[in-house]
């Protein structure tokens, strides 16, 4: 099974920065939950983590990443390396080649068309760099502020999928969006062996 590979340098454009996930962007990242009170529902968290579970969750990531399970990155703006936000690859299908990609901004940070740089930059990466062949969001059907970043990253909305997340005793219906490598505007690379 492939592995996601670490970068040696950022992904970026003319705003946004990528980087590795590293522990040092816990302390911003618990701020960002006490910010925004909902942050952990819309993540899909019973409850927003602590300092520790955060630590563990870097000590564990990469043997993750090289296990190709999951791979997060760190949003950076500007020059400055502070954490505003993650995006993060998950529920990833090597037999299919596709992945599920989330993300979330801090709250200050918000509303300045960074989000769907950054989403757009990961997908990019997973379709060039990783070999894959669909990046999906799946959401709830009313988070329209996620649908509208997938959207102006370039993912095509393809529906509805009904009571697909169970989240405690109810069903919750789910918007997919996706990204091919053809939605990309440049040729599709070739695959390997062809």
């Amino acid at each position: 099974m492939p592995g996601f590979p670490t970068l040696t340098e950022p992904l970026v454009d003319s705003e946004v920065r990528l980087r590795d996930f590293a522990e040092r962007d816990i302390p911003e990242i618990l701020i960002a939950y006490e910010d925004d009170p909902t942050l952990h529902l819309r993540l899909g968290q019973e409850r927003p983590p602590s300092g520790a579970q955060l630590g563990r969750w870097a000590e564990t990531e990469l043997s993750d990443r090289r296990a190709g399970a999951l791979a997060t990155f760190t949003i950076l703006l500007g020059d400055r390396d502070v954490c505003r936000g993650q995006v993060t690859i998950h529920h990833v299908d090597w037999d299919h080649d596709r992945a599920e990609v989330g993300m979330w901004l801090a709250p200050q940070v918000r509303g300045h068309g960074y989000a769907p740089r950054a989403l757009r930059l990961a997908a990019k990466w997973l379709l060039r760099d990783c070999g894959l062949q669909r990046v999906q969001v799946i959401t709830e059907v009313d988070n329209t502020a996620m649908i509208r970043t997938a959207e102006a990253a370039g993912f095509q909305n393809e529906g509805v999928l009904h009571s697909y997340y169970r989240l405690g005793r109810s069903r919750d219906d789910c918007t997919i969006l996706s990204l091919l490598p053809g939605d990309l505007g440049e040729p599709p690379l070739a695959a390997a062996g062809t």
